[in-house]
C-alpha cells in the first residue's frame, strides 16, 4: 500500500470547516488573549517587577502556538476547497482573534519601551527570559520604531475590513477562475502545471488562455493590489517609514548592504542563462523562447519520465539519508503519517506551501503532484520547511519565529539536495538533460524571475505614493521588468503576471520576493559545507537551524559559516556555482546543435 495523496487534518480537529471542536478552541484562544490583556494591563514598568514580565511572556507563548494552530488549520482547509465558504468565514473569526492579539502585544510592547534599559538587560540576563534577549530587545526596537499603542491598535483593527480584506478578496477571486484546456475547465492550479506540456501549439494555446484569463479580471486584481500598497503606504507614512524596504529588510532581519550586493553580483552574472536560454531555443527549433516555452521539455530529449508519488517519495528518502538520518527518518515519517496533500483534482487552490502546527509539532504540506521533475523538486521544498520547523521543535516558541530568507534556506537547500541527485544518477544522458535542464530552471526562476518581480515591486510602490496604478500601467512595469531581468532573452512575456502572482498580495509582508533568491545561494554555501565536510554535516546543520529565529542573518552566517554578506564575495561564489551546471549543459548539448 503506498503513501496518501491526501494529508490527515482530523488528528487536530475532525469535521472539517464544520468541525465544533476548532469553534470551542478558537474560543479558548479568545479568552487567553483577554487573559492576557488583563495581565500586561497591570504591569507597571516603574515597579521593575521581573515575575509580571515572566508571567506575561510565558502566557504569550502559549496563547501565539494556539494561534498559529488555529491559522494553519484554516490554511489547510482553504487549500484543499478553495469553494469552503465555511472555512473562509472561520477565516474571519480566526483574523478577528489575531487583531485582538496583536493590540494586546501591542501594549506589551509599550510597557517594553517605558522600562529602564539598565532592568531590562538585568532580566533579560537571568533565567527564565535569558534565552529570550534577543527577541524582546528586537521587539522593543521595533516598538520604537512605530506609532503609539492606539494608534497601532487602530491600524490594527481598521486592517480588518480593508488590508486584510482585500488580500483575502484576491483569493476569493482567484478561486472562482477556471482555464479552459483541450476541453477540460482547469483550476489556476491545474493549469500552472500544464505548462511543461511537450506540444508547443498546446502550450502557446494554454498561455494565450491563461493571460486572457488574467487580463479579464485585470481591473479586480489591479483595484485590490492597489488597495493593498496605498493601505501600507499609508501606514508607512504615518510611521515616518521613508524606504519601502524598511519593513521587509526588518522582517528578514538584514542589511540593505547584503540585499544590495546580492542583487548586484546577480545583474552582474546573467550572461551565462541568458546563452542557456538561447541554447533552449535552438533546442526546441525556435529564434527565441516565449514565456510559454520556459518550462516546455526539450525537444532533444525523450518524453520527460514521470514519477510516480510513491516512486517520488522513496527518491526523496534516499537522498536526503545521504545527508543525516534524522533527516531521513523525519521526512519517512511525514509520508506514513500523511502530512501531505498531493492529490491532483481540480478545485484546490494553486501552488505550495508548509505550515506548521506548534502544539503537535507536526506540519502539513501542500501541493498538487503530476510526477514532473518539478513537482519532485517542490516537494523536497516544502519537505525542507517541514524539516526546518522540526529541528527547532525543543526551541522557545518565541524564539521560533525564523526570517523569511532563512526561511527558505532549508527548503532551498533540501531542493538542492534531491536536483544534484537527479542529475548525477540520471540512467540515460537525455535523461541526465532533462534532470540538469530542470535544475537550471531553478536558477532563471530564483536569479531572473524573483528579480523580476523585486524589480516590479520596487517600481509599482515609487509610483503608487504619486497615486493609482493603472491595469495597463502595472503591464507596462512588469514587461520592463521582466525584459531587463531576463536580459531581453524571450520573444515574449507575461505582462499580467502582476495579477497571477499570490505573492503580491499577501500582507503579511511586501517583497516577498527576495527572500527566495537569498534562500537559494545561501543554501548553496551550506550545501558547498555539506560536500566538503559531511561527516557530523547533519549536526551542524541543525545547529545553524535553530539560531535562525534569534540572529540576525550576518551574524547567523559568520557564526556558522564564516562569511560577510555585506560584501561580493560569498554571492560571487555562490551565484558561479549555479553556473557550472549552465556550463555542464552547453558542453552536453553543444554535439545536438551542431548535428541540427
Amino acid at each position: 500500500m503506498g503513501y496518501s495523496l491526501t494529508w490527515d487534518l482530523d488528528v487536530f480537529f475532525k469535521g472539517g470547516s464544520s468541525s465544533g471542536e476548532f469553534l470551542l478552541f478558537l474560543d479558548e484562544i479568545k479568552e487567553e488573549v483577554q487573559e492576557l490583556d488583563q495581565l500586561v494591563s497591570i504591569i507597571s514598568p516603574e515597579a521593575n517587577d521581573e515575575s509580571q514580565f515572566i508571567k506575561a511572556f510565558d502566557l504569550l507563548k502559549n496563547t501565539q502556538m494556539k494561534s498559529k494552530q488555529a491559522s494553519a488549520y484554516i490554511g489547510c482547509l482553504e487549500a484543499q476547497n478553495a469553494q469552503d465558504k465555511k472555512a473562509g468565514q472561520l477565516r474571519i473569526e480566526q483574523m478577528k482573534v489575531v487583531a485582538s492579539l496583536k493590540m494586546v502585544m501591542s501594549k506589551l510592547d509599550e510597557k517594553l519601551i517605558q522600562l529602564d534599559e539598565a532592568f531590562l538587560q538585568s532580566m533579560l540576563g537571568k533565567e527564565p527570559l535569558n534565552e529570550l534577549a534577543f527577541v524582546v530587545n528586537e521587539r522593543r526596537k521595533r516598538a520604537k520604531d512605530k506609532l503609539s499603542v492606539k494608534e497601532e491598535a487602530l491600524i490594527t483593527q481598521l486592517s480588518m475590513d480593508g488590508f486584510e480584506g482585500w488580500s483575502q478578496m484576491y483569493d476569493t477571486i482567484v478561486g472562482s477562475m477556471s482555464i479552459p484546456y483541450k476541453g477540460e475547465m482547469l483550476s489556476v492550479g491545474q493549469a500552472a502545471n500544464k505548462f511543461s506540456e511537450p506540444d508547443q501549439k498546446a502550450r502557446k494555446e494554454l498561455f494565450a488562455a491563461w493571460e486572457q484569463a488574467w487580463e479579464e479580471k485585470s481591473e479586480l486584481f489591479a483595484r485590490t493590489l492597489n488597495h493593498l500598497a496605498g493601505f501600507r503606504l499609508s501606514v508607512n507614512e504615518k510611521r515616518g517609514w521613508e524606504d519601502i524596504l524598511k519593513e521587509p529588510l526588518e522582517i528578514g532581519r538584514m542589511k540593505k548592504a547584503t540585499l544590495e550586493s546580492m542583487w548586484n553580483v546577480i545583474a552582474d552574472h546573467k550572461e551565462p542563462l541568458v546563452r542557456f536560454l538561447q541554447r533552449k531555443a535552438e533546442l526546441l527549433d525556435l529564434d527565441k523562447l516565449s514565456w510559454a516555452d520556459l518550462d516546455a521539455p526539450l525537444a532533444v530529449t525523450a518524453e520527460s519520465k514521470v514519477m510516480e508519488y510513491q516512486e517520488g517519495a522513496d527518491f526523496i528518502v534516499q537522498q536526503f539519508s545521504k545527508f543525516g538520518a534524522e533527516l531521513a527518518s523525519f521526512t519517512r515519517k511525514a509520508f506514513e503519517d500523511s502530512w501531505i496533500e498531493a492529490e491532483d483534482r481540480p478545485g484546490k487552490r494553486p501552488g505550495g506551501f508548509c505550515t506548521g502546527f506548534p502544539l503537535h509539532k507536526q506540519s502539513r504540506i501542500f501541493m498538487t503532484y503530476s510526477g514532473t521533475p518539478s513537482n519532485v523538486s517542490t516537494l523536497a521544498h516544502e519537505l525542507g520547511h517541514a524539516f526546518h520547523s522540526y529541528a527547532m521543535r525543543d526551541i522557545h516558541p518565541l524564539n521560533c519565529s525564523y526570517a523569511m530568507n532563512v526561511a527558505e534556506t532549508a527548503s532551498t537547500f533540501a531542493e538542492m539536495v534531491v536536483s544534484d541527485a537527479a542529475v548525477k544518477e540520471a540512467g540515460s544522458e537525455e535523461e541526465r538533460l532533462v534532470q540538469l535542464e530542470d535544475k537550471i530552471q531553478r536558477s532563471v526562476a530564483l536569479l531572473m524571475n524573483i528579480h523580476a518581480r523585486f524589480l516590479f515591486e520596487t517600481r509599482f510602490y515609487d509610483e503608487r505614493k504619486q497615486g493609482y496604478v493603472s491595469e495597463e500601467r502595472l503591464n507596462e512595469l512588469m514587461l520592463d521588468a521582466q525584459k531587463e531581468a531576463y536580459g531581453d532573452a524571450l520573444s515574449d512575456y507575461h505582462p499580467t503576471f502582476w495579477a497571477s502572482k499570490l505573492h503580491f498580495y499577501i500582507t503579511g509582508v511586501p517583497f516577498y520576493n527576495f527572500p527566495y533568491t537569498f534562500g537559494y545561494l545561501f543554501s548553496l554555501g551550506i550545501y558547498a559545507n555539506a560536500l566538503k565536510e559531511p561527516v557530523g554535516f547533519e549536526e551542524k546543520y541543525i545547529a545553524l537551524l535553530k539560531d535562525t529565529g534569534s540572529m540576525k542573518v550576518e551574524d547567523l552566517a559568520m557564526k556558522h559559516l564564516g562569511v560577510d554578506l555585506t560584501t561580493r564575495d560569498f554571492w560571487e561564489e555562490a551565484v558561479h556555482t549555479c553556473m557550472k551546471d549552465v556550463e555542464e549543459f552547453m558542453s552536453l548539448t553543444d554535439p545536438l546543435v551542431k548535428k541540427a
